[in-house]
């Protein structure tokens, strides 16, 4: 049986070890985990088409692991997935290596295609700038940030590269640091450990549920207006819409977010076109060196502005 599956490992195989913490979960379960950047209906597909080897043996669709599984997962193309097109788009590059990229994102630029943003994406930048990322997953985008939200982000350039960054991200080394503008004074810093999960009743949106995946979220107070605070929040995991939920969830939402706003602080508006949030600082560990590598950027100029007129006049806020 090996060699049938040697002799179909053409392309990209990823080898694994199941976690521990893992005992008990179904091999897709486990494998979503691992391998975030695949759907799960994905990984089934492969179990189902025998690309998965789990200890020697095909893995399936019913099988349990207990942790400690070598798994082999050879990675195929999405049949349905279609090209994405390299373009232009100027890219402020902080950090660029053999290996990694780190840009600043402006606000405004989205970083997947989907549907109303098929171009003019990180992802086609990407592929413009650095071609030889259209053979990684997701053109080596290992986390993202929301398009209004500005800041850092790392970008994996080779296949090894991309595998470290995602157990990084698991292992939770990469050290993400934020600026947030919230409603309300804030006394302390504090911790939000909350379960994040789709709302049922919205699909972009993401909603506290016992049953989501776990989340947390460390703030602490950086300076405070009258009705206002400046927080910096710390990723200990990096959930899609997290500081934004988690914020809102403690009673002190983000300044200009319209998605997660709270209704009994209407009274206190903002004017700021979009949620004020900036990724700030990012730490990891260099894939090849093993080093501990970190970099900080500015405030970009609507968030400063904003933030000066704070301090200048809180009177005009309404």
């Amino acid at each position: 049986m090996m060699d049938d599956y040697k002799g179909n490992s053409g392309g990209d195989v990823r080898e694994l070890v199941i976690p521990d913490a893992q005992g008990g979960l179904r091999l897709d379960q486990a494998l979503s985990a691992l391998l975030p950047e695949f759907s799960r209906n994905r990984i089934q597909n492969w179990i189902r088409a025998r690309k998965i080897v789990v200890d020697d043996a095909w893995g399936t669709t019913k099988m349990k692991v207990s942790g400690g599984e070598s798994v082999r997962v050879q990675v195929e193309p999405d049949p349905g997935a279609t090209p994405d097109a390299p373009e232009a788009i100027p890219l402020d590059v902080v950090y660029e290596d053999s290996m990694l990229l780190v840009i600043n994102k402006p606000v405004g630029l989205v970083v997947h295609p989907g549907s109303g943003n098929r171009d003019g994406t990180l992802l086609n930048a990407l592929l413009h700038r650095v071609p030889q990322v259209a053979e990684l997953p997701r053109a080596g985008i290992v986390h993202r940030l929301d398009k209004d939200t500005s800041g850092l982000l790392v970008v994996a350039k080779t296949l090894r590269a991309h595998t470290d960054l995602v157990r990084q991200l698991q292992a939770r080394t990469v050290k993400r640091e934020y600026l947030a503008l919230v409603y309300g004074e804030v006394d302390r810093g504090g911790t939000v450990d909350a379960p994040l999960a789709r709302d049922p009743h919205n699909r972009t949106k993401r909603t506290v549920h016992s049953l989501g995946k776990e989340a947390v979220t460390h703030y602490d107070v950086v300076e405070r207006f009258p009705g206002i605070t400046l927080l910096r929040c710390k990723l200990e995991t990096g959930r899609t819409h997290q500081i934004r939920v988690h914020m809102q969830h403690v009673g002190h939402p983000l300044v200009g977010d319209t998605v997660y706003s709270a209704s009994r602080r209407s009274h206190l508006k903002i004017p700021f076109p979009r949620q004020a949030l900036h990724a700030e600082k990012l730490g990891l560990i260099h894939p090849v060196t093993g080093e501990f590598v970190h970099w900080e950027c500015p405030l970009p100029p609507d968030f400063g502005s904003l933030l000066q007129a704070l301090r200048d006049n809180t009177d005009w806020v309404k």
